[in-house]
């Protein structure tokens, strides 16, 4: 079988598949499913061309992740054959172990563990039938492999995960201010003392990538309606889990079912493996399903936050620098309870508070490194002359007060 395929990606144009290995990797069930999971969550429902997948993304990745090892090679860095294939799986394997709708319902299917921690769990369990062929890439993405810079490249604060999504993620919403410049950034790459560092010519391109990525985030993946639609979602999830958990029968997928009646927190999910295989059968598809047939259940909450859902009735949701008084909460909590005659525990899952948080750049978590013509090393806000960028490695935390357009 030829397994040497090109796919023509709508970002980059056409993508090799670099070995057989990844071949059989992209062709993985684990891997497949991603097909079937948004990249955005719900952000389709304010951007409508948002319809790409994790899929998309993890192609992408592996595609960018091919050009800086090239770039890397070319300046005379020291990375075997071997080591390329690892990295280079690594990135493709990074997100395999997201849930439904990606960040979404991160907390709202397993409890406590991470999709890092699941994607960990996939690629351990591919690489016991692979008689360990994974070994060195799980080694790399865990950060437990000697060259450090190759972990760099996979999860830090500019890694190939990062460069691609805010292209991609750009290119399908329309945001044009998402637009960064991956191909010079990583044509500007090199190695320091077994740290990824850019070259100083390329400063005024990692200026553009920390400033696009504040902007992605407070116009697409934080824009207020996206976090409506997402907690809406969030929501549905933990009433059906209320509902489910308290003996009441609700149609579900076996999967989705699975874990409606059972609550498993991280513990339990890595100590049996049946709950790993259970996992991989999730995807987007599960909650939609069930979301349409809820619509009708006996449960008013449950059928209500389903109807919003599916008609886009989405919260109207008030975001700013200050807590909203509890007064208000409380005035409009009474309220809901007095037009769904429902409890006032009840009317949480229609008025409610929540925070947010945003940094674009984290000074000592991974720092992005700029090599200087001088052979010095700094970190990219004492090597920029743009004072702004400071600003940027400031945590912005948000107050979100949402509650049902009925209230209104």
């Amino acid at each position: 079988m030829n397994k040497k395929k090109i796919i023509n990606d709508p970002v980059y144009g056409f993508i090799s598949i670099p070995s057989e290995l990844v071949f059989d990797l992209i062709e993985h069930p684990y891997f497949q499913r991603l097909r079937y999971i948004k990249q955005l969550g719900m952000t389709h429902l304010v951007y409508p061309g948002a319809l790409h997948t994790r899929f998309h993304h993890a192609l992408g990745a592996m595609h960018l992740m091919s050009t800086a090892i090239e770039t890397l090679c070319n300046k005379g860095q020291d990375i075997t054959g071997e080591e390329q294939e690892a990295v280079t799986i690594a990135i493709l394997l990074h997100d395999i172990g997201h849930g439904p709708f990606s960040h979404a319902l991160e907390e709202s299917i397993v409890q406590g563990i991470s999709h890092e921690d699941i994607s960990t769990a996939m690629m351990d369990c591919i690489n016991r039938d692979l008689d360990g062929k994974l070994q060195m890439a799980m080694d790399i993405f865990n950060d437990t492999y000697h060259k450090k810079f190759l972990h760099q490249l996979v999860s830090s604060q500019l890694d190939m995960d990062r460069m691609d999504y805010l292209n991609r993620d750009s290119f399908f919403t329309g945001v044009s201010e998402g637009v960064i410049s991956s191909e010079r950034i990583i044509k500007m790459l090199n190695v320091v003392d077994d740290h990824i560092v850019v070259e100083e010519k390329g400063i005024y391109s990692i200026e553009n990538f920390l400033i696009s990525r504040r902007l992605m985030y407070w116009q697409v993946y934080l824009h207020k309606t996206v976090i409506a639609a997402e907690q809406l979602l969030g929501k549905i999830l933990k009433r059906a889990r209320e509902l489910a958990l308290n003996g009441k029968p609700l149609f579900a997928t076996p999967a989705l079912n699975h874990f409606l009646v059972n609550t498993i927190n991280k513990e339990a999910f890595v100590r049996d493996e049946k709950n790993l295989d259970i996992f991989s059968a999730l995807d987007d598809s599960d909650i939609m399903s069930a979301i349409k047939v809820w619509q009708k259940c006996e449960d008013l909450v449950l059928s209500t936050l389903c109807q919003n859902l599916i008609g886009r009735k989405l919260y109207h949701t008030d975001m700013g620098s200050k807590a909203t008084s509890q007064q208000k909460v409380d005035e409009l909590l009474k309220k809901a309870v007095k037009k769904f005659n429902i409890s006032e525990a009840e009317a949480s899952y229609f008025v409610f508070t929540d925070t947010i948080s945003n940094n674009a750049y984290r000074v000592g978590d991974g720092n992005i490194r700029i090599l200087m013509k001088d052979g010095s090393v700094r970190d990219i806000t004492t090597a920029s002359d743009d004072s702004t960028l400071g600003a940027l490695a400031k945590t912005v935390k948000k107050y979100i007060f949402c509650y049902s357009k009925d209230l209104l």
